[in-house]
């Protein structure tokens, strides 16, 4: 299934531990890097989200932003009455022993432990991140599928594009072979020199050998067969198609090299293009 790596999907949910929201978005990255974006409640969690990005995407620079709002209620505060009580009968132990003793209110209430905030159910609250990041990564993945759809077939015209070219430039060749016979047959008849036994046949092998592009071509339709192949994988293969369009490049410029007919040469030219295109396109991909 070929993906892009450029995305964005977002999810929120209402949960007794309070309401959550997720928003990931990515951009192309050569590895997968997260940056995770949490609330104080919810970094204790870091490496579970962590991993569970992990699980779904390959490729891409990956934002993860979570936001927490606690439940109404979970932020009041309560008089623990243990604590209060202890105090009291303290208190009224020393106002004897002390009467000019004198207490401000606000002074008492920063006694330790005297005020509570209740807890959070950190599993709980966990256990709902989680379930949001899974619903939001379910989005971004269906949403990396179908951009990935559209670069696929984008890929797949160019890659029938370049198989065109490849089997015009086999059918040149033959004349292009009799065209350069000629040419060499027209050279050494003006040098008005009598030539040696098989000197001609020789100096037209040399010629062949120097424009011989059969095995650029054969290479050329592995190299397309083998990229339709990997098109059709259930994997991240964009690394694997960036090194087939070093293979492809390189293919192309051995083409150009040996041109000696202007037709492979706008061929050479045609394909470079349609290999940049491919490698454009490549770029996005997971």
């Amino acid at each position: 299934m070929i993906r892009s790596m450029t995305a964005f999907a977002g999810a929120e949910a209402n949960t007794p531990q309070g309401w959550i929201a997720c928003e990931l978005r990515a951009v192309n990255h050569r590895y997968l890097e997260i940056n995770p974006r949490l609330p104080d409640e919810l970094r204790p969690l870091e490496s579970q989200l962590r991993e569970q990005v992990t699980a779904r995407l390959a490729r891409g620079k990956v934002d993860m932003t979570l936001r927490y709002r606690a439940p109404q209620g979970a932020a009041e505060l309560r008089l623990d009455d243990a604590v209060a009580a202890r105090m009291a009968a303290l208190a009224h132990d020393l106002r004897g022993r002390f009467p000019d003793m004198h207490t401000d209110f606000a002074t008492l209430l920063a006694w330790p432990g005297l005020l509570v905030k209740p807890e959070l159910d950190q599993e709980g609250l966990g256990a709902a991140a989680q379930a949001v990041l899974q619903r939001a990564l379910d989005e971004f993945v269906a949403t990396r599928e179908r951009e990935g759809d559209k670069l696929r077939a984008a890929i797949a015209e160019r890659l029938d594009a370049v198989a065109r070219i490849v089997a015009e430039v086999r059918g040149w060749l033959p004349e292009i072979r009799a065209g350069l016979r000629a040419r060499l047959e027209q050279r050494l008849a003006e040098l008005k020199q009598p030539l040696e036994p098989g000197r001609l046949e020789q100096e037209v092998v040399l010629q062949v050998q120097r424009i011989d592009v059969d095995e650029e071509l054969d290479r050329l339709a592995a190299h397309v067969a083998e990229a339709r192949r990997v098109l059709g994988l259930a994997e991240a293969v964009g690394r694997r198609l960036d090194f087939l369009m070093q293979e492809f490049n390189r293919e192309a410029n051995t083409l150009g090299s040996k041109s000696a007919d202007p037709r492979t040469t706008r061929a050479s030219v045609e394909l470079k293009v349609l290999i940049e295109q491919i490698r454009e396109q490549v770029q996005n991909i997971e």
